[in-house]
C-alpha cells in the first residue's frame, strides 16, 4: 500500500493548519556548540519551504544524541535552531520544553509560515518508549503530521510512530516528506526494480553487521563486492592467512555458506594495505589478499582491488554502496575508500543510478567533496540498513494509506 506523501497535498490542504514536521537534526556540533555540518538540516529545507510556501504554522521535532531521557546542555536542538533560522533566512522559535502548556501556546500562537522547533524529544525518558502519554501530548501540537525523518524511521517511537497514530485518531493526515519520499524512491528503485548490472558495495568491520544485507542482497545483485575488515572472515573462510587482522571466528561458517550460495557474485579484494597497528604514521605494505604475514593487520583494500572495483563499477546501472573499504578515517588506509568513491562518481557521470548510505561512507564523499556528485545520499545509516534488509520501518508504516488507485 502506496503511503501519502507530500505531494498528494494541495497548498490549501495545510494553510493556516499547524503542521507537526518530524525532522532529523542530530547532526554534530563542535567545542563551541556550533554545526559543523548541516547537511541533515539542509536535506529538510525543501519541505520546510514547501509548508511555509502553502501557510501552514509548523512546529518541529527532532532528536539529538543518546541524553537517556533526562536534559544534557550539550544536546540541546538550540545549535540547529539557529543554523536552521539561517538557512531559512526567516527567524526560528526555539523553546526549551517538547510539550505541556508552553508548547501547547506557542504552536497555537504561531502565524502562517512560521517556524517553532521544540526542545530535544529525547529529553524525555518516554520518548523511546513509544509511550502513549507522550504521543497524547505531542498530538495536541499539531493538525496534520509530516515525517521528513528518515534516519529514525527505524525507530518506533513516541515522535515517530505514537503521535502519527494520535494524529491519524483525531482525523489528521500523517504523511511523508519530501526528504522522505526521495528516499525511499531511491533506495526502493534499487530493491525493487534496477536498471543492470546491479552493483552493491558493502564494507564495514564485521561481517556479523551486515549478514542480513548480504542476505537480502545476494539475490538481486549481479556483483556484491566487499570491502574493510568484514573481509577477512572470508579470507579465512577460504583458508588464506589473515594475519593478525580482525577475523570473527564464530562466523566462519556463516562465510563459507554465503560464499557457496552467492555463486562467484561475491568479489573479494585481490590486495590489502597492511600494518603492524592501525594507527596514523605506521610504516604500510601491500600484499596479497591471500596472505597476511603474522603480525600484520589488513587495514584497506589495494590498488589492485581499487582497479577492479573501478572497473566492475564502470559497467553497472545501478549502484548501492555502505561501509568503506578500509579505516579511512586514517590517512594511510583512506585510499580505498577513496578510489572507490571516485569511481562511483564516474559511474554516475557514466549515467548509472548511485545510491550512498551509512555514516562512514557518507563521511569520505563529504571529505571528498563529493557529496553532489552521486545520484543519491541517504540520510539514514540504521535505517538505510534495515530497509537494505527488507525490513519494514516503523516510522513509514504508520503514515496515512493514499487511496487505492492513486498515482
Amino acid at each position: 500500500m502506496r503511503k501519502y506523501t507530500l505531494n498528494d497535498l494541495a497548498p490549501a490542504d495545510v494553510a493556516g493548519k499547524r503542521v507537526l514536521v518530524r525532522v532529523d537534526y542530530n547532526v554534530p556540533l563542535d567545542d563551541n556548540l556550533e554545526v559543523t555540518d548541516d547537511t541533515r538540516i539542509r536535506t529538510t529545507l525543501p519541505t520546510l519551504n514547501w509548508l511555509i510556501d502553502a501557510g501552514a504554522r509548523i512546529v518541529l521535532l527532532a532528536h539529538f544524541g543518546r541524553p537517556k531521557g533526562k536534559p544534557v546542555p550539550e544536546m540541546s536542538l538550540r545549535p540547529a535552531a539557529v543554523r536552521l533560522s539561517e538557512l531559512l533566512n526567516r527567524p526560528v522559535q526555539f523553546l526549551e520544553v517538547t510539550t505541556g502548556p508552553e508548547a501547547l501556546a506557542a504552536s497555537e500562537a504561531l502565524g502562517r509560515g512560521e517556524v517553532l522547533l521544540l526542545e530535544n524529544t529525547r529529553y524525555d525518558a518516554r520518548e523511546e518508549k513509544n509511550d502513549p502519554g507522550l504521543a497524547d501530548e505531542l498530538a495536541e501540537l499539531g493538525d496534520l503530521f509530516v515525517n521528513d525523518a528518515f534516519g529514525a524511521a527505524h525507530r518506533a517511537h513516541s515522535s515517530t510512530v505514537g503521535v502519527i497514530q494520535r494524529i491519524r485518531a483525531k482525523g489528521g493526515l500523517a504523511v511523508a516528506g519530501l526528504l522522505m519520499k526521495t528516499e525511499l524512491d531511491y533506495l526502493g528503485h534499487a530493491l525493487d526494480d534496477p536498471a543492470r548490472p546491479f552493483v552493491a558495495i558493502l564494507g564495514g568491520a564485521k561481517i556479523s553487521g551486515k549478514i542480513d544485507v548480504i542476505e537480502a542482497l545476494l539475490p538481486k545483485t549481479d556483483w556484491l563486492l566487499i570491502g574493510g575488515a568484514m573481509a577477512n572472515t572470508f579470507f579465512k573462510a577460504l583458508g588464506y592467512e589473515t594475519g593478525d587482522s580482525l577475523v570473527e571466528d564464530d562466523r566462519i561458517e556463516m562465510a563459507k555458506a554465503l560464499l557457496d550460495k552467492a555463486n562467484g557474485r561475491i568479489v573479494l579484494p585481490l590486495d590489502l594495505v597492511v600494518a603492524a597497528e592501525m594507527e596514523s604514521g605506521v610504516e604500510t605494505r601491500v600484499v596479497d589478499a591471500s596472505v597476511v604475514p603474522a603480525g600484520l593487520k589488513a587495514l584497506d583494500v589495494g590498488p589492485k582491488t581499487v582497479a577492479e572495483y573501478a572497473r566492475i563499477l564502470g559497467t553497472a546501472r545501478t549502484v548501492l554502496w555502505n561501509g568503506p573499504m578500509g579505516v579511512a578515517e586514517i590517512p594511510e588506509f583512506r585510499a580505498g575508500t577513496e578510489g572507490v568513491a571516485h569511481a562511483l562518481v564516474s559511474a554516475t557521470e557514466a549515467g548509472a543510478i548511485t545510491v550512498v548510505g551509512g555514516g562512514d561512507s557518507v563521511a569520505a564523499l563529504v571529505d571528498l567533496g563529493l557529496q553532489d556528485e552521486v545520484s543519491h545520499v541517504s540520510t539514514g545509516g540504521g535505517a538505510s540498513l534495515e530497509f537494505l534488509e527488507g525490513k519494514p520501518l516503523p516510522g513509514v508504516e504508520a503514515l496515512s494509506d493514499a487511496p487505492t488507485g492513486a498515482a
